[in-house]
């Protein structure tokens, strides 16, 4: 696997970070302390606001050389040259693929679907994504899903990530049904420290 294919995955929530200094201060703290992946995920509407904070991320993680993912805007990613993450019904992986090339990584919400982690992995997806697998602050109404699907869907060679409710406690038992990243949102940005919380989670994963 190449670098970004493990570890920890970091989701921004503008709830948690909602003005540009916050967001800076604590993602470079969690890039500091060692993410695999950062996802900026802003679901305002403020396009000026989502540029403009998009584009400070992106100079952020050029620093740290890790890559930068966009949640649903295929052109933010377009014109910052970044990953996308697309969810059930944000868009064409296939489209999303044509436009921003073979290198970009694109990812797939899978929730708990094997049909549709099929799909995703056959258009291009470049890592596939389940959960929630545990109860979720973030997304307490997402529809559960069993860990034994990370095990299910080895055979498409992509990275598996899990979310949704993942800690200290359980990251270590889901990392052993098959997940590559652990997406976050309050596992990491929901702590005073993100730097902290990322190296207490990289611990565990090497249990």
């Amino acid at each position: 696997m190449t670098q970004w294919q493990q570890g920890l995955y970091a989701l921004t929530d503008e709830h948690l970070m909602p003005d540009d200094a916050t967001l800076i201060d604590r993602c470079e703290a969690a890039l500091d302390a060692g993410i695999a992946l950062l996802q900026y995920r802003d679901k305002s509407g403020d396009e000026g606001k989502r540029e403009r904070q998009a584009r400070a991320l992106k100079a952020l993680c050029d620093h740290y050389d890790t890559p930068l993912i966009i949640n649903d805007d295929a052109a933010l990613a377009w014109r910052l040259g970044v990953g996308l993450h697309l969810g059930r019904s944000d868009g064409s992986i296939v489209r999303a693929r044509k436009a921003l090339g073979p290198e970009a990584i694109i990812g797939a919400t899978c929730q708990d679907s094997l049909e549709f982690a099929e799909q995703s992995a056959g258009e291009g997806a470049s890592y596939l994504a389940f959960g929630r697998f545990y109860p979720s602050r973030t997304k307490p109404d997402a529809p559960p899903a069993d860990l034994a699907i990370l095990a299910q869907v080895a055979r498409f060679n992509l990275p598996r990530v899990a979310i949704g409710g993942i800690d200290a406690d359980n990251i270590d038992a889901t990392v052993s049904a098959g997940a590559d990243l652990i997406a976050l949102v309050h596992g990491i940005f929901g702590h005073d420290d993100p730097g902290a919380a990322v190296r207490r989670l990289n611990q565990a994963m090497k249990r």
